[in-house]
């Protein structure tokens, strides 16, 4: 009978800083091949890390610990904590954030995400030697106090991290001690089956201040050699370590229904319980608590104890534990049915020494990895068996080399973890389940767009570097079955589940060593962009007629999202002779360029993809505050804009291309100079030519009869730059005049609508606003004035200065102007490349980093998410003044303006008035940590909150002698209105005293 999997819980995210390995891949390599990974520290360190020299020069001081490198380092930009913020928190709760970010980020989570599934947090850290040093200092004030604690005290790191990382589950701290990141996981799995939340993640630190080693007490637990060797012969007591782990937990079958990265594991059963009385003393284990916690996990797994193969034991390598530790195990699994010499131990303190409140969550990591790759390791240092450890009919053994595992069924293994007082905790663990192998996908024809972002752009370029390195050397820790490296459409996919950070980078590339190549060159294919606050406006450009190609429609249709339907709702709506002539001209490469060049088929093609382009723009998020288009393109701007029904604008733009091929023939010439200059050479040349556009400041176009623009030419010679445009006709100009009766004619047919978005005009080079009806008229004089289009964009600039303007058609030429004109250009679909759906592509990831908000994942969700390497954390390093081994030098803001709280109020002082600009602002500086300010600087953008403005009102009223309310300086959040508030208090005050 097949055990029921309802109450089952999958491990689908994990991440770790442990000691002595930069990565946890690295720390697996290393727990593999047996090493230990604690150091020895040199005296003269110890003193630089702030040790007492006296507990240094102790003979009983043993200077070996697992040291964690970085611990004092901090990325607090991205969890928006000001660096005063930064300095006053416990390294441990620094860390915990980081790691939970990145343990969500493996689970495929975006932090702060809406679409987060309700998450709680289950937290741990060990007591803050951080606040001992603070307080030890004798520099914390009353308030600075206050501070130290909510950045220290364990009460409050849960709901830290629920509250930087956006998760609305229940957020507990859990402190039992040793045993605590075990229990919390045991209540994660509760909450999890009793419907308290949809995902929990378990988070456990242990980071000693500074790192040192410990002071030796015969009899005492530490060794007396600074070597930790459980279960060996030589056990002389354990080593403490430095480290932060956390695990993502998820309902098994909430897994199998809904996409994500593959478990690591499977927890099957969890237990808890706690001694009591019944045992030598407080701190002393208990053999039948331990047998007991035991055989309550491996009831509650359901299944039987010989198909367990591996015990992660809590192993502290001291005299007393070990034994009794190896006697509850034995007795447990031997009564459960485990036979003798079946399960092999292993002791992670041998490796990083004990990381106290995050053991329990470490040892589990290393069993998840375990039981997910079938090698047991050795434990670390073993030589030979303790002999006071009972191996008679013992189903343990102590590997001393890695170990094969082929087990005949799951692999399964217990997680042991014992607290000091009596809390113990122990879970069954089950390898992950058996995937099918994922269906093999074509490429697709644009290639993959890799989407990455990160707080800067130092940590943007680790993070491209760590993935090339992932992607070109090490197999995906995903992959199913001996798979290699995951596809890159997988890569996509994961990338765009992570939050979209400020510096970012986007990649093309059709295949893995593409995207590596690209990822290290940061050249071809890739492209950096900056999206700090509200994304710019875009405005939509529409191109007319010259820049249509046979099958310009195929690299939008292949790269962007839903243009392949809007394209057909347009054909449909042109008569079925024309939909068929303009679809093969589309959609052919092959389609005879001469034809397409027909102004009767080139305007009907040229409409229908800039229309259809534009509404899946719309669809994909891109939401336009004006549009503007170039001769023809302007009915497509009107069409977009709600001004014209689409079988309208398909029927005016047919019989405009109809009545438009019927003028004589004419030609055309781009010159380099401004209008003036131009229709000056034609004067002087005795050519009748005509002002057809004015493209940019010193771009513009005339045109006339074919003899008369070619003689032009001719007299002119070099004195401009010009050169004759591919077309038959003279537009905007006498020659196409005999159009104008039919067009007006089609017009008059159109039903009135008001446009929904303002349109730059051609005709005046103004803005049309939102609300207006294009007239008959409009769209007669349209084809026959003058082109006006670098008064258009101008107009645009002043309107919406700083916007992204996308040209939304074939080639880029409407892409330079908008860059004369101010505007950021985008075209869209810019050049005829070898790979024109990748230059599509690589556009819309242009506009990805540039902070519009694109729907990431109808461009990359074609995969499925994989376990690729998370944000690469190196912050700035943090130590408050208070907790520092010296004496820290004043910060600017404090040498310019005393941090220390004032002894009188402000109207009692002796000397001249202070300046409350001044003050507020090293109020600011003190209270924050930033120095760099302006009026425009925001308190809470830089990592102010409720209780940091009670603490700035008392400061004002201590420093200057008024009294400001609290909601008043809430709402005003810069400095600039801040200031303004302090400065009327304080004349309100003066005149008072006055009177």
């Amino acid at each position: 009978m097949s055990r029921d999997r309802s109450l089952d819980i999958a491990v689908t995210g994990i991440a770790a800083r442990f000691p002595g390995a930069p990565d946890l891949a690295e720390w697996w390599d290393a727990v593999l091949a047996g090493q230990v990974l604690t150091r020895r520290y040199e005296r003269a360190e110890l003193i630089d890390a702030g040790v007492d020299p006296r507990l240094v020069e102790d003979p009983d001081h043993v200077p070996v610990h697992g040291h964690l490198a970085d611990a004092d380092r901090f990325e607090n930009a991205l969890f928006r904590v000001s660096p005063r913020e930064a300095e006053m928190m416990d390294p441990q709760h620094r860390l915990m954030l980081e790691t939970a970010w990145a343990a969500l980020e493996d689970a495929g989570c975006a932090p702060r995400s809406a679409d987060l599934p309700t998450t709680a947090v289950f937290a741990t850290a060990s007591s803050s030697g951080y606040l001992r040093s603070m307080v030890a200092s004798g520099r914390l004030d009353p308030l600075t106090l206050e501070d130290a604690l909510h950045g220290t005290e364990p009460d409050f790191m849960a709901s830290l991290i629920s509250y930087k990382l956006g998760l609305t589950g229940p957020a507990i701290a859990v402190q039992t001690a040793c045993s605590s990141s075990l229990v919390a996981v045991h209540l994660a799995v509760q909450a999890l089956l009793n419907g308290d939340c949809d995902q929990a993640l378990v988070v456990g630190a242990g980071i000693a201040h500074p790192q040192h080693g410990h002071l030796h007490v015969a009899g005492g637990i530490h060794s007396a050699t600074g070597d930790c060797r459980p279960f060996d012969a030589d056990a002389d007591g354990v080593v403490s370590g430095s480290g932060v782990a956390a695990v993502v937990l998820r309902r098994l079958t909430d897994t199998e229904k809904e996409p994500g990265p593959d478990p690591y594991g499977v927890l099957l059963g969890t237990a808890v319980n706690n001694d009591g009385s019944a045992k030598a003393g407080y701190y002393a284990p208990s053999v039948d608590g331990q047998e007991s916690v035991i055989r309550a996990a491996v009831t509650a797994a359901d299944v039987p104890a010989d198909s367990i193969g591996y015990l992660e034991a809590h192993a502290t390598g001291t005299r007393v534990g070990d034994p009794i530790e190896w006697a509850a195990a034995s007795a447990a699994y031997a009564g459960l049915g485990a036979p003798s010499g079946s399960i092999a131990v292993g002791a992670l303190k041998a490796t990083t020494g004990h990381l106290d409140n995050a053991a329990g969550v470490a040892s589990l990591i290393k069993t998840l990895l375990v039981v997910k790759e079938g090698v047991i390791p050795p434990v670390a240092g073993f030589r030979r068996l303790n002999p006071l450890l009972d191996t008679e009919g013992s189903p343990l053994y102590v590997p001393d080399r890695p170990v094969e595992w082929n087990a005949s069924g799951p692999r399964r293994a217990g997680v042991s973890s014992f607290g000091v007082g009596g809390t113990n905790a122990h879970v069954i663990v089950e390898q992950p389940p058996v995937q099918p192998p994922r269906p093999a996908r074509e490429p697709r024809e644009a290639g993959e767009l890799l989407l990455l972002s990160a707080q800067d752009d130092a940590a943007l370029d680790r993070a491209a570097t760590r993935l090339a390195a992932h992607l070109g050397q090490r197999p995906s820790p995903s992959a199913r079955s001996g798979a290699g490296a995951p596809a890159l459409g997988d890569v996509a996919s994961t990338l765009v589940r992570r939050a979209a950070l400020p510096a970012r980078l986007a990649v093309t590339a059709r295949d893995t060593a593409e995207a590596v190549e690209r990822l290290r060159a940061g050249r071809q294919g890739s492209v950096r962009g900056t999206a700090a606050g509200a994304p710019a406006p875009v405005v939509l450009l529409f191109p007319g007629q010259g820049t249509q190609r046979p099958g310009m429609a195929l690299p939008l249709r292949a790269a962007l999202p839903g243009f392949g339907a809007a394209l057909e709702e347009c054909l449909a709506a042109f008569p079925a002779d024309i939909a068929d002539e303009v679809r093969a001209a589309l959609l052919d490469t092959g389609f005879p360029a001469e034809r397409l060049a027909a102004t009767s088929l080139a305007q009907p093609a040229l409409f229908a993809v800039e229309y259809a382009a534009a509404r899946a723009l719309r669809v994909l998020g891109i939401g336009p505050v004006a549009l503007a288009g170039h001769s023809l393109g302007e009915i497509t701007a009107i069409a977009v804009a709600g001004g014209l029904e689409l079988a309208d604008a398909a029927r005016l733009v047919v019989a405009r291309g109809r009545a438009m091929a019927d003028c004589p023939t004419g030609a055309m010439a781009a010159l380099e100079c401004d209008p003036a200059t131009a229709l000056a050479l034609a004067g002087e040349a005795g050519c009748a030519l005509e002002l057809a556009a004015h493209n940019a400041p010193e771009s513009c176009v005339l045109a006339g009869a074919r003899d008369e623009v070619e003689r032009f030419l001719a007299r002119i010679g070099d004195r401009v730059h010009a050169r004759p445009l591919r077309t038959s006709h003279a537009f905007h100009s006498a020659l196409i005049e005999p159009a104008l009766p039919a067009l007006a004619a089609a017009a008059e047919g159109l039903a009135p609508r008001r446009t929904t978005l303002p349109i730059a005009v051609n005709r005046t080079g103004g803005i049309l606003p939102a609300g207006s009806t294009p007239t008959a008229r409009d769209y007669v004089d349209q084809a026959r004035g003058t082109v006006r289009f670098a008064d258009a964009l101008a107009a645009l600039a002043r309107r919406h200065p700083g916007a992204v303007a996308v040209e939304v058609g074939p080639g880029r030429a409407l892409s330079a102007m908008a860059a004369a004109a101010g505007l950021t250009p985008v075209p869209l679909s810019p050049d005829r490349t070898e790979r024109p759906a990748e230059e599509v592509l690589a556009a819309l990831g242009t506009l990805w980093t540039l902070g519009q908000p694109l729907s990431t994942g109808a461009l990359c969700a074609h995969g499925e998410p994989v376990h690729l390497p998370g944000y690469p954390f190196a912050g700035p390093r943090w130590t408050a003044p208070e907790a520092a081994a010296r004496p820290a030098a004043p910060r600017p803001a404090e040498a310019a303006v005393p941090a220390g709280v004032a002894a009188e109020a402000a109207d009692e002082r002796q000397g001249p008035p202070a300046d409350p600009a001044q003050v507020l602002a090293g109020l600011w500086a003190d209270l924050l940590g930033h120095t760099e300010l302006t009026d425009g600087s925001d308190f809470f953008a830089l990592g102010g909150d409720s209780l940091l403005t009670t603490h700035l009102a008392r400061r004002i009223k201590l420093e200057l002698g008024v009294k400001v309310p609290i909601r008043e300086m809430f709402l005003a959040r810069t400095l600039g209105s801040q200031r303004e508030i302090v400065r009327g208090l304080l004349a309100e005050r003066d005149t008072v005293s006055v009177s």
